[in-house]
């Protein structure tokens, strides 16, 4: 029962990457069609982080008043509806509206399954499990590439996704019944706290501002490079669209590879140290984006910015319980949650406005930004906290 219960988390991960890179690989033949500018990416991302926000901040209520099963099945419903819609629609405004239920399905279930995991499981576990979120984020660019290659337009990768995510939820709602015994477990648990807390309590917790904005600046990078790398390898690399939608996809074959092989490192090293080893490795795929005018050294860059991306995310989730205590986890993870999709909502539209009024080419030194400031927060957090890194 156990293990049924881990595969069908799995599976889970996989749901909440399959779309993820959708909107990145498809823009570059979505935009002209829209008749809108390039920058407008940012506004339908925008909106989808927003809802996400919304909904991850709900996280802990709607998990107690669901069930972390029923949250998931809803939720991966919710993403297959509006995934459908876009596949169907035909004016700019219809992209928007869908997007507002494309976000709500997205900031519950990732909340509460990261919390549960990061409570449950060892290290090696959350980076395997966030493997899954890289092997369904890895099809998605593949998926609009085939569509696209084949001459069925950019609406039929993303139906095809819509496809996929049905069937998952098909599975997960006939997955029900394992959920019913962990659901009371978690909603009784001894270290949970009575009531949920407050933001304002929250972020009075020693370290937790650190951890918000490094959340901030982790997810911003990420989805900078998920939304604007295939626009920068056409626009500025020069490449075809369709060879930029498949290029692209190099980020999410480093970031699911190296969370395959960041399972077994975790043995070794401690989530601090996986966070640092996953920043340099970025740095070095920000330098090689930045400096190489070779189209296969940038296109390395970029997997290696995903490789480096690849143990951050686990660790510092992982690593929450651990700064924080286990009775303030769900809360605190929340929080992140939305601190991340803040990042996720703000940076990558304003990268959009400086590429559409300035120019794409800024788009490594961007990236340097957030992986500046990323560093620093990390590091006063390891400071303030009594969590050892090694």
């Amino acid at each position: 029962m156990v293990q049924l219960l881990l595969a069908v988390i799995y599976l889970s991960f996989i749901s909440l990457g399959l779309p993820d890179s959708l909107l990145g690989s498809a823009w570059p033949s979505m935009y002209s069609q829209f008749d809108v500018p390039v920058s407008y990416a940012g506004i339908v991302s925008m909106i989808i982080s927003a809802g996400t926000i919304i909904s991850s901040l709900q996280s802990d209520r709607m998990t107690k008043l669901l069930g972390a099963g029923r949250v998931t099945a809803i939720s991966v419903a919710m993403t297959a509806a509006a995934l459908l819609g876009f596949s169907f629609a035909n004016a700019y405004w219809q992209l928007c509206l869908l997007a507002i239920p494309y976000g709500l399905g997205a900031g519950s279930v990732d909340a509460a399954l990261n919390n549960y995991v990061a409570l449950h499981y060892k290290s090696r576990h959350m980076s395997w499990l966030h493997c899954m979120w890289g092997m369904g984020a890895t099809a998605g660019p593949y998926i609009m590439e085939y569509a696209l290659s084949g001459g069925e337009g950019w609406y039929m990768g993303y139906r095809y996704i819509a496809i996929m995510q049905t069937v998952l939820t098909v599975i997960l709602i006939m997955a029900l019944p394992l959920w019913k015994k962990q659901s009371r477990a978690d909603n009784n648990t001894a270290d949970a706290p009575s009531k949920p807390l407050k933001f304002v309590q929250i972020i009075k917790i020693r370290g937790a501002k650190e951890i918000m904005l490094c959340f901030f600046c982790y997810c911003a990078l990420e989805t900078t490079a998920i939304l604007w790398a295939s626009s920068y390898l056409n626009i500025h690399g020069g490449m075809s669209a369709e060879a930029a939608a498949g290029a692209a996809a190099v980020f999410f074959i480093g970031i699911t590879a190296g969370r395959a092989v960041s399972g077994f490192v975790t043995m070794k090293l401690s989530d601090a140290q996986m966070i640092r080893l996953g920043q340099a490795i970025i740095a070095v795929g920000i330098i090689a984006v930045l400096l190489s005018p070779v189209q296969i050294i940038t296109i390395i860059g970029l997997a290696l910015i995903g490789l480096g991306c690849a143990p951050i995310y686990p660790s510092i989730i992982h690593s929450t319980p651990d700064h924080f205590g286990a009775e303030n986890s769900q809360a605190v993870i929340g929080v992140e949650m939305a601190s991340a999709y803040v990042g996720s909502c703000l940076m990558p539209p304003l990268f959009g406005l400086i590429a559409n009024h300035v120019t794409i080419a800024l788009f490594p030194v961007y990236l340097a930004a957030a992986l500046v400031v990323m560093v620093i927060m990390h590091e006063l957090l390891v400071r303030k906290s009594h969590v050892k890194s090694k």
